[in-house]
């Protein structure tokens, strides 16, 4: 299970400088700070395709079984709208309640969907 974390971080890495990539040029130049939350949607479409083949074929590698159908990538995107979701209530604390940048919220909502996403998919998705 220790590799599984550790390929799970890294590939995590990779997908939280996607999301990122979409979520903090967003909250720079297209919505205002009280309405940064608006850009999580945008950034977890693009991060969770990447995701999803990211953890499927190498983070939970020789874990559980593959679902050639679609009930497993449903699965795969209900634990990552939970992340999402977790996301997006600490980036909106952080902005439209606390008044901090966009930036601010990122590090602890990121730190904490992480958890919750890594034990969902362990046990629920690639089981």
């Amino acid at each position: 299970m220790l590799r599984q974390i550790v390929r799970f971080g890294i590939a995590g890495g990779i997908s939280t400088l996607i999301y990122s990539a979409v979520y903090l040029p967003l909250t720079f130049w297209v919505f205002a700070r009280k309405d940064a939350v608006y850009a999580v949607p945008f950034a977890f479409a693009v991060a969770v395709t990447a995701g999803y083949f990211l953890h499927s074929r190498w983070s939970f590698k020789g874990h559980g079984t593959r679902d050639p159908g679609p009930r497993q990538k449903l699965q795969f995107v209900a634990v990552q709208g939970g992340g999402v979701a977790l996301n997006g209530v600490i980036t909106w604390l952080g902005t439209a309640v606390l008044g901090y940048p966009g930036w601010v919220p990122l590090l602890p909502a990121v730190g904490l969907a992480t958890i919750f996403t890594f034990i969902l998919n362990r046990w629920l998705v690639f089981r």
